[in-house]
């Protein structure tokens, strides 16, 4: 494993994955995850065979390992249509080019975390999303007990928009998966199911007081109108029940409250 030396000071660059990198980028595939991959993806990786992908090197490594990748994100671009975050788009069917971006591994070499390299990572393909004028969002997995990669995408701004049940297939144990999703390109779904009830909530809440606010107004134009009366007889008390209440009939003044 690569240790850093306490006086050594990171300058870190990115840049596409070559097929130079091959050997390393399948050796911290197999120190990192615990999902081995073929050996096909590898190669359609450093070939970019309908793979996208970043490495991240730092240039002041010594040795001769100053172009070495030390992290990398791996992506592929998707059809919306045919995706499985379809319905949390804000899709139109006329146009049945828009695109998605999926991220399919993202990883940094333990020695060199907390140095800001994922973020890095995880922004520029958002950037390279949104300058793809068709695409709509980039999206991803994450195994339920990375606790560290769920922090790193919410404070990243993704959403999490489904928990999936017994996801992924690990040692012979289920695990659950978080679908995390951000939107670029006005993609965002109108409004997700827990906006919707938000809202529903919102124009409830509105509605009580508009119709509280003209029942108070009622109120008070009767009282008014009340007190405009000139009847000869007495009038009786409001009752809780709100029944209509009479005045009078003989002060002809037909005064009543409901």
């Amino acid at each position: 494993m690569l240790k850093l030396k306490g006086s050594h000071h990171p300058v870190i660059s990115y840049r596409p994955i070559r097929p130079s990198d091959l050997e390393v980028l399948e050796r911290i595939h197999c120190d990192l995850f615990p999902i081995r991959y073929e050996t096909e993806f590898f190669h359609n990786v450093v070939h970019g065979r309908d793979i996208v992908s970043w490495g991240a090197v730092d240039r002041n490594r010594p040795n001769g390992h100053s172009d070495e990748l030390i992290g990398f994100l791996t992506a592929r671009i998707v059809m919306a249509k045919d995706s499985e975050v379809e319905d949390l788009l804000r899709f139109d069917s006329s146009k049945s080019d828009q695109t998605l971006v999926y991220i399919l591994t993202l990883g940094v070499v333990d020695s060199y975390r907390n140095f800001g390299i994922a973020s890095s990572l995880i922004r520029e393909a958002i950037k390279y999303a949104a300058n793809i004028s068709n695409c709509r969002a980039v999206y991803l997995h994450v195994i339920s007990y990375n606790n560290p990669a769920i922090h790193l995408y919410k404070k990243m701004s993704f959403q999490c928009v489904r928990r999936l049940h017994a996801f992924y297939f690990i040692n012979g144990q289920h695990y659950d998966s978080y679908l995390f999703i951000y939107y670029v390109n006005g993609g965002r779904s109108p409004c997700s199911p827990l906006e919707l009830v938000m809202l529903l909530v919102t124009y409830a809440k509105s509605g009580f007081k508009l119709a509280a606010s003209r029942l108070w107004r009622n109120e008070d134009r009767k009282i008014s109108k009340w007190a405009k009366c000139k009847e000869s007889g007495s009038l009786l008390p409001t009752m809780q029940n709100k029944r209509i209440l009479i005045a009078d009939s003989r002060a002809g003044g037909g005064c009543q409250f409901v």
